[in-house]
């Protein structure tokens, strides 16, 4: 084969094209440039997903820190209302004493009442006594000395029931 039949055959020019083409893409850095790109485009893809993981972090952080306060909050609430409870017993104790400290007054005060009425019936009925005692014992001597100017016996007798009346 001489150098003048290679330039005749098809093949040749087919492989002198394929030759030229890549010698071309070579020349103008394409397989640097299409690298670059899918380098570009991985370094896109790698930051989202650093981005994503960021936020996920962040997420499970804020979730954490929100489960947290939940707790807390829990324990908060649990200690008020034990709390609540506890000074609902401490006011029925005290509202307890209060009202036994209340009935114990009020049934000295009726006791003290009753007493009173009873030294006052008592000072009625005795001042009654005396009053009708008088009475009857002025009508007696009344009876007694319709005649006389006086007795001995009722002059002795008088200052004897001052005394009783007493």
């Amino acid at each position: 084969m001489n150098f003048t039949e290679i330039f005749q055959d098809a093949e040749a020019w087919v492989g002198v094209g394929l030759v030229l083409f890549f010698g071309l893409l070579f020349v103008l850095k394409v397989p640097g440039a299409a690298g670059k790109s899918l380098d570009d485009r991985a370094a896109k893809i790698q930051a989202a997903l650093d981005e994503a993981q960021a936020l996920r972090d962040e997420a499970t952080v804020l979730l954490n820190s929100l489960r947290q306060q939940r707790a807390d909050t829990e324990r908060q609430a649990a200690a008020m209302l034990a709390e609540a409870h506890a000074e609902a017993k401490r006011l029925e104790a005290e509202a307890k004493v209060k009202l036994e400290e209340q009935i114990v007054r009020r049934t000295a005060l009726a006791e003290q009442r009753i007493k009173l009425a009873e030294q006052q019936a008592a000072q009625e009925v005795k001042a009654a006594a005396a009053d009708l005692a008088a009475q009857a014992a002025e009508i007696l001597l009344a009876d007694r000395i319709k005649g006389l100017k006086s007795d001995p016996q009722i002059d002795a007798a008088i200052p004897e029931i001052a005394s009783r009346l007493q």
